[in-house]
Formats: structure tokens, C-alpha cells, sequence
């Protein structure tokens, strides 16, 4: 994927911070990447760590990007998801 991120991580979405960090809410496992087969787009595949347990779909380069802080001042994360350490949790 990127050095950044890999399949099987943990990742949080900047969105948590304003959620309850106790609990699994906006917390995603990487599952794998996947390629469109007419556009070739690039995808992430991940899953909800809360139930019901969603396997959700996002374009890789939404997936990676910057948290627009125009739009949220407050946010605490650069990027939109990043990895959190799984002893943490």
C-alpha cells in the first residue's frame, strides 16, 4: 500500500476524537486493496471494529488523504485514517 499504512493495520478515523476513545467506534481493520475493472481505480477494503461489523470500500486517495482542516478546525489527526498501536486498544 504505502509505508505509511499496510493491510492488516488498525487505523482510527479522525472522527474518534469527538466519540467516546474508550470505545471501538471509528476504529477500522485494512483488509486489502482493490482495483476497479473498468476505471482502475484504486480502492482500500476495510472493517468496522464495532458491530455490525461493516466491511466498507473507500478510494484509496480518500483514504489516505489529509483531514481538510478548513473544514474541521478542531481535528487532532493530519491524515484522515492513521495506524494506532493494537496493545493500545
Amino acid at each position: 500500500m504505502n509505508e505509511r499504512l499496510k493491510i492488516g493495520d488498525i487505523v482510527r478515523h479522525f472522527k474518534r476524537q469527538w466519540d467516546n476513545p474508550a470505545s471501538a467506534d471509528h476504529l477500522y481493520k485494512i483488509l486489502s486493496t482493490a482495483v476497479h475493472s473498468e476505471t482502475k481505480e484504486k480502492y482500500i477494503v476495510y472493517q468496522g471494529l464495532y458491530p455490525p461489523f461493516e466491511v466498507y470500500i473507500r478510494p484509496y486517495d480518500m483514504f489516505m488523504s489529509e483531514v481538510d482542516h478548513q473544514k474541521y478546525p478542531d481535528a487532532n489527526q493530519k491524515f484522515r485514517f492513521e495506524a494506532v498501536d493494537p496493545s493500545s486498544l
